[in-house]
Parts: structure tokens; C-alpha cells; sequence
């Protein structure tokens, strides 16, 4: 094997060396739901669980309600027939677009539940399991 002279070998301790070492990995700054590591259990607040379906449900009641607003818009007004069509077809659009993101997060809501359930029924094989592993 080849030895590098001394004058290539870079110090331990010297600057330029902890330039070159990154201060976070790609694996940590790419966290995801499903690659939280299993042995945290740093409990998180209501909001950190909850946020995302609350969001998608906002988002879908205002789209909702912008849809009904169209659409009662649309045989209320007295407006010319062109415009008249297009908030017939405009307002039943996001009315129905609405009410999917609205249902879409009312169903994420349940399956959040559930996951915690199973995480906190999980832990003690988890603990069992790091336990034999790290002998």
C-alpha cells in the first residue's frame, strides 16, 4: 500500500479537515414520516401530528365554500348567458373538488390515530428488540 507523504496527510485536527466533513448527512436532512427512527421518543404535540390533515381540511372546506359562493353566484346574478354557463360549470367544479380534499383529510384524521395506537403498542418489542441486538 501506498503512504502518502507528509505533506498531502491532512491533520485531524486542523481546519481545512472540518471543512471538509459535512456538518449533517444527506439521511438527515431527507427525514420523512415513514423513516422516523424507531428509537426516538421524543413526544410530539397535537398540532406536529395533526397538521397536515388539518391543512388539507381547511383548504378543502374554503375550496367548498368558494364552490357554493360560484355556483348560488350563478342562478342568483342576472348576468349575460355566457357568463352564466361558465359558473355553472365553474362552481360544481370546485364544489366537488372541495369536498374530496375536505374527505380526504376527515379520512387521514383516523389513520393517524391509528399509527399512534400501533407505535405505542409496538415500543416494548422495540425496547425487546434493541435489548437483544445490542449485546
Amino acid at each position: 500500500m501506498e503512504t502518502l507523504p507528509k505533506a498531502l496527510e491532512v491533520d485531524e485536527k486542523s481546519p481545512e479537515s472540518k471543512d471538509l466533513l459535512p456538518s449533517q448527512t444527506a439521511s438527515s436532512l431527507c427525514i420523512s414520516s415513514r423513516s422516523e427512527s424507531v428509537w426516538t421518543t421524543t413526544p410530539r404535540s397535537n398540532w406536529e401530528i395533526y397538521h397536515k390533515p388539518i391543512i388539507i381540511m381547511s383548504v378543502g372546506s374554503a375550496t367548498l365554500l368558494f364552490g357554493v359562493a360560484i355556483t348560488c353566484l350563478a342562478y342568483l346574478l342576472k348576468v349575460d348567458d355566457k357568463t352564466k354557463v361558465i359558473l355553472k360549470m365553474i362552481g360544481p367544479a370546485f364544489l366537488s373538488l372541495g369536498l374530496m380534499t375536505l374527505v380526504c383529510g376527515l379520512v387521514w384524521v383516523p389513520i393517524i390515530k391509528k399509527k399512534q395506537k400501533q407505535r405505542q403498542k409496538s415500543s416494548f418489542f422495540q425496547s425487546l428488540k434493541f435489548f437483544l441486538l445490542n449485546r
